[in-house]
C-alpha cells in the first residue's frame, strides 16, 4: 500500500502507475492544516479522473478528535464515494470510533444512492487502541483491515524511537522485539475476525536492507503486507510478502501428499523426511491461497 499526500496531485498520477496493490490518498499526517481543504479537492479530482486499474482506492481521513475528520468524510464521499473502496481511520481508540464512521458512511451512501458499501481500515497506534483491540476488531461489518501505526504508537506509549518503524539503539538495548506485543495482538484480532492486517511504514525510505528486514519480521508474524511512503519501497515489500516459487512448490507437494494419504485412509503422511498432518495441510493451503490472491497491479 502506497501513501500519497493529498496535497500532491503530481504524485497521485505517478502512484496509479506504480507496483502498489493499493493507493492511499492521505489527508492526515502528510498534509498541513492549511492544505486540508485544498487536499480534499485534489483527492476528489484524482478519484474521478485517474485510472487506478485493479488497485484498491483508499482515503485516509484525519483523526476523529481533530476538526477535519467529519468534513473529510462528507466532502470526499459525497463527491466521489462511488470511486472509494476503503476509508482509513487513524488513531482508532475504541469501538465507538468505528461506529461513528460507520453511521456517517451509511447516511452519506443513502443520501447519495451510492452503488456499494465502503469499507473501513482501522489504524492501531495508541495505548487505548491496543487495550481495546478485541472490541475494535468486531466493531463494524464494514471493517476490512487492522493496521499497525508504529510512529504514533511509540509516542502514545512514550517509547523512545528515532524513526518510524526503524530499528535503532533502543532496540539494541531491549532483549527482544519491542513491538511484538501490539503486532501479535493485531494479527490475532484480525485473524479472529477474518480481516486483513497490515504493518505500518518504514520511514528511512532509502534503507532498503532495513526495510526488507522489517518486512520479513512482519511476514513471520503473519501480516499480509506493509504500508509504503515511497515508490522505491514497493519492490522490496512485494518481494517479501509474495510467496516464492519454491514455497508454492513445497506447499503444493504437501497438499498432494496429504491427498494421497487420505485416499489410503491414513491420518498422517511423510514428505521430504517430515511428518505431515492436517495442521501441515492448513499451513500449506495458506501459502497457496496467498499466491492465488496476490493481485497483478494495473490489470
Amino acid at each position: 500500500m502506497l501513501f500519497v499526500p493529498a496535497s500532491r496531485p503530481d504524485m497521485m498520477e505517478k502512484a496509479v502507475r506504480s507496483a502498489a496493490d493499493a493507493i492511499c490518498l492521505d489527508l492526515e499526517d502528510s498534509v498541513s492544516a492549511e492544505e486540508k481543504a485544498p487536499g480534499r479537492a485534489h483527492v476528489i479530482r484524482a478519484l474521478q479522473s485517474l485510472d487506478f486499474g485493479s488497485r484498491l482506492r483508499i482515503v485516509r481521513i484525519n483523526a476523529l478528535d481533530s476538526p477535519f475528520a467529519y468534513r473529510d468524510l462528507v466532502d470526499v464521499i459525497e463527491a466521489a464515494g462511488a470511486q472509494v473502496d476503503l476509508v482509513m481511520v487513524p488513531k482508532v481508540n475504541a469501538a465507538r470510533d468505528l461506529a461513528f464512521v460507520d453511521t456517517l458512511l451509511t447516511q452519506i451512501e443513502s443520501a447519495m444512492s451510492l452503488p456499494r458499501r465502503i469499507g473501513i481500515e482501522a489504524q492501531i497506534e495508541t495505548a487505548h487502541g491496543f487495550l481495546n483491540l478485541r472490541d475494535i476488531a468486531g466493531a463494524s461489518s464494514r471493517l476490512d483491515a487492522l493496521i499497525f501505526g508504529p510512529g504514533d504508537y511509540a509516542a502514545s506509549m512514550q517509547m523512545p524511537s528515532s524513526g518510524i518503524g526503524e530499528r535503532d539503539s533502543h532496540d539494541d538495548d531491549y532483549p527482544g522485539h519491542r513491538w511484538h506485543a501490539v503486532m501479535h495482538m493485531i494479527v490475532a484480532a484480525a485473524r479472529a475476525h477474518n480481516l486483513r492486517c497490515m504493518d505500518g511504514p518504514y520511514g528511512a525510505f532509502r534503507d532498503l536492507d532495513g526495510l526488507s528486514r522489517a518486512c520479513r519480521i512482519a511476514r513471520a508474524m503473519g501480516f499480509d503486507g506493509k504500508q509504503c511512503i515511497h515508490p522505491a519501497q514497493l519492490p522490496a515489500v512485494n518481494d517479501v510478502f509474495s510467496p516464492s516459487d519454491a514455497e508454492v512448490t513445497q506447499a503444493q507437494a504437501i497438499v498432494d501428499a496429504c491427498a494421497r494419504s487420505e485416499a489410503l485412509g491414513q491420518g498422517a503422511a511423510v514428505h521430504d523426511g517430515r511428518m505431515i498432518d492436517a495442521a501441515s495441510l492448513r499451513m500449506a493451503k495458506t501459502i497457496l491461497n496467498r499466491r492465488a490472491s496476490t493481485p497483478t497491479p494495473g490489470t
